[in-house]
């Protein structure tokens, strides 16, 4: 995995980086084909990103 993400701007491109992986994803799911295992790989990556705007917003309010 990469290192550290410093800089308002890196942590901005890497969010809208993940923003377009899920949403590529999104696209990719048949919904006639998808199950549980399709929504749950959604969820965690939700939760991932949520977990990385957190760990950016502390960064920026120690700022």
């Amino acid at each position: 995995m990469g290192g550290a993400i410093h800089g308002k701007k890196e942590q901005m491109d890497y969010l809208n980086n993940r923003i377009t992986m899920v949403l590529n994803v999104l696209d990719a799911i048949d919904p006639e084909e998808a199950g549980v295992d399709e929504i749950d790989r959604i969820i965690d990556m939700l939760d991932e990103l949520e977990f990385k705007c957190k760990q950016f917003r502390n960064s920026w309010s120690e700022e």
